[in-house]
Parts: structure tokens; sequence; C-alpha cells
């Protein structure tokens, strides 16, 4: 991956991480306001935090831009000089710390990328090798089609208004009731519980398996999955999946106590599972013992009032949610025509300084003092890629170069990167121009010189 590349894909990353990072303390504060409420209310706050890692705004953004009318695209070259208050030929010698930032500054991407990489696949094999230990089970495991618990389960489902039946299937193993599958999931049951279980703790524990099915809680879980892997260095990424985790149980606990099992009852239906089964080993096969075990239990015997969202509340919701997605698509829109546009000056104020290493004998002088400025007698145009002109992409690209004696560019280099293609677009232009050399004393010398292309669209 060329530096160009890995220079755009870290700003692109730092922008989203810090845009979700914000997100998701909204939504913390959110579901503080909301403490009071259900707690699917709260759940699906998490939830929009989580799945926020994986929308950046930056894909609305441009979203709206593309809804914007289409102008043509021109160039225009711009330069700056960069001014030295003494004009002294640049002979300056590194040192070692100098020498060491520089040497190893190329390498930081690639090595953050490793990094990444290494974590990466860490969690995803940490995952396959739980998701093996259900699978496991489920080769084990025989379908069921009769019994108590498979009456007891077609009963829940007509209840809870599920359109297509759970398949049951009974598994030799000691892992807990749990949901197995996305798109046709399965209740994964150990046989050895049934005997340690009354019809009452039976049909309770089944009804919060047919609350899982019902919320597919389990596509949730699995698209957190996909955060935390491609996001595990992020800590709020893993208290995202704790909380996630915690409201989706409450969640349910509320819906089994709210079809009128007793909470005596419930609670000892899941203390028996701890005792007599071993819990889930994923997030996305939902059982019946996730999240803080006593808390829960302690809710369930002390259950409080929640209230419903009033409509003030419901507005206030709905509205930021349509804020959240229609204000960068707007931003888009708007702000399309007016991208990275600003004047000279202001790009020479915000422009990054370039240093360049020397052997002794060279000498670069800056423009400035008794040294001259370069005058440019011949610009090529730089041509749009056909990518940056179908996204209607503009910006600025900050080029650095020497001006030699005979006004010629040397050392072209990108310092201020655009994308799309266009800063390559950019060095090939700039290797084309031909200046009036700089003069120290009626002599010409070799100048470092800072040149902005400007790619806008009319």
């Amino acid at each position: 991956m060329s530096h160009e590349s890995l220079s755009t894909l870290w700003t692109a990353t730092a922008n989203h991480l810090w845009q979700s990072t914000l997100f998701a303390g909204l939504a913390a504060l959110v579901a503080l306001a909301l403490r009071k409420n259900q707690a699917r209310v709260r759940y699906q706050l998490w939830l929009a935090a989580s799945l926020k890692f994986l929308i950046p705004f930056s894909l609305l953004i441009r979203l709206g831009s593309h809804l914007a009318p289409y102008r043509s695209a021109e160039t225009r070259p711009v330069f700056y000089f960069v001014i030295q208050t003494v004009s002294q030929p640049f002979t300056h010698t590194p040192s070692l710390k100098e020498w060491l930032t520089a040497s190893l500054l190329p390498w930081l991407p690639g090595i953050l990328v490793s990094l990444w990489l290494c974590g990466f696949v860490t969690v995803i094999a940490l995952t396959w090798l739980r998701w093996r230990r259900v699978t496991a089970a489920m080769r084990t495991a025989l379908p069921l089609s009769h019994g108590r618990e498979v009456d007891a389960l077609r009963h829940l489902e007509s209840i809870a208004g599920l359109r297509r039946p759970v398949a049951f299937c009974m598994s030799p193993s000691s892992l807990e009731p749990g949901i197995f599958g996305i798109m046709r999931p399965v209740l994964l049951w150990p046989a050895a519980i049934s005997q340690h279980l009354q019809d009452a703790h039976l049909e309770a524990i089944l009804a919060h398996e047919v609350w899982h099915v019902r919320r597919r809680d389990n596509l949730a879980a699995a698209a957190h999955m996909v955060v935390e892997a491609l996001f595990w260095f992020h800590p709020l990424v893993w208290w995202l999946g704790a909380r996630l985790i915690e409201e989706r149980e409450r969640a349910c606990d509320e819906e089994v106590l709210r079809l009128g099992n007793p909470p005596q009852i419930y609670a000892e239906s899941i203390l028996k599972t701890c005792e007599f089964c071993m819990g889930s080993p994923l997030a996305c096969v939902s059982g019946v013992t996730g999240a803080d075990l006593k808390q829960r239990i302690v809710r369930i015997m002390t259950p409080e009032a929640t209230m419903k969202l009033t409509p003030i509340r419901k507005i206030f919701l709905g509205a930021m949610a349509i804020g959240v997605l229609a204000g960068p698509i707007l931003v888009g829109l708007v702000k399309a025509p007016l991208v990275n546009a600003q004047s000279p000056q202001a790009g020479a104020a915000s422009r990054p300084t370039t240093s360049y290493w020397l052997a002794p004998q060279d000498q670069i002088y800056h423009v400035g003092g008794e040294v001259s400025a370069p005058k440019l007698i011949f610009a090529a145009d730089p041509e749009y890629t056909e990518k940056a002109r179908k996204a209607k992409y503009q910006g600025v690209c900050v080029v650095a170069l020497i001006v030699d004696e005979q006004g010629n560019p040397q050392r072209v280099q990108i310092v201020r990167h655009l994308g799309m293609g266009l800063d390559k677009k950019a060095v090939d232009a700039v290797r084309q121009y031909r200046f009036k050399p700089a003069t120290l004393r009626g002599k010409p010398v070799p100048v470092e010189v800072n040149i902005e292309v400007n790619f806008r669209i009319y």
C-alpha cells in the first residue's frame, strides 16, 4: 500500500473514530435520561451506537454530494513560497533524534496496520474457537417434534406472534438453552436439564428464548461482533457490547414477567439453568444466563414499573434519528461545491511543513531577503481522474519541490494528500512546470517552494 493510500486511510479512520465515539457518548446521555423506561429502548440506543462504527458519516456526506447538481470540473494551480526570516543555504545536519524520527516515520503506518491485523486475526480466531464449541453441540443434537418442551414452545410462539416455528433440537451437551442461527433459528436444548424443571420453570425459560427470536437478538449480536473484530483496539466497543447484552437480557426478562410468569418461578428457572448448564460461549447464541446474574435476579424479584415512552420523548428520539441520518447528507448537498475551497493565503496558513535530508554540499535556499522568488513561465493543467469526476470530488493538493538553477522542478512530492488519484495527477503536472529561476545577487540558485493545486468543480 502506498504512502498516499495509508495517509488517506489514517485520516479517514481517525475522523470516523472520534465521530463514532461522540455518537456513543450522546447515546449514553440519552440512555441515562431513559433509565426508567423499558430496557428495549435503551437497547436500541446502544445498538445504534454500535452500528455507527460501521457507517462513517463521510459516506452519507458523499451521498449528499452525489445528489448535488452536476457542474463542470476545472483545475487551477495556486503558488506560494516558504519565506524564512533569514535567507541562508539549507545545510542543517540532522540530530540523532531527528534522524531517527525521519527514519521511523515512513514505517509507522505499516506498523500500525500490522498491529491492527494481528488484533483482528486474534479476535476472529477466538470467535472461531467458541463457534466450534456450539457447532459441536449442534452436530450431536437431534431434532424433536413432540413432547412437553415442544408443546410449550409452540404455545409461546403463538403468544409472541412468530410467523415461522422455531426448530427444536435436543442436545446431550451441557450448554445452556440457547437460540442458534439467524435466518432459521434453532433452539438448542440440553437433554439433562428437563428432568430438573417443572412445567412453570420450563415455560419461563422457553418464553425468554422465544423473545430472543422475536427481537432478532442474534442478528444484532453478530453485527456487533463484526464491530468488535474491526475496532478491537477501541475500549468503547467492548463496553458497548456489555451494555447490549445487559439490556437485551433485561428486555427479555421484562417480556417474560409481562406474560404473567411469577418472578420467583422465573428466578428459580434461571438459577437451575446455571446449576446444571454452562453459559453460551458466544453473544450471537442467545441464552438465558447472560449479563450480570446477580443484578438480574434482584431486578426480577423486585420488579419496578417501567414507563412507556411519552409522545414528547418519541418525537425527540425520532428527530434525533432523522438528524443523525439526514444531517451528513444535507452537509454533502450544501457544502459539496465548497469542500476545501480556500484562498491561497488560507492554504499557506494551514500548509504542512516539509524538510529534506540533503548532502552537505547541497545548498537549497528559501525565498526571502536577497533570494528572489522563481517565476512560473509554463504550467501544465492537471487532469481530473474519472473516479474523482464521477464523485464530484474536489479540494486542494499541496506539492513540495525544488526549483533548480535551470528553472526545472526537482524532488516533486506531495505534502498534503487529496486522494482519488488526484495526487498523482498533480505531481505529473507539476513536473512539467518551467520557471524563471530564483536568484541570489543575480546568480540563479535552487529554492524550495510549495505549490497548491486546486481541483474545483464549477
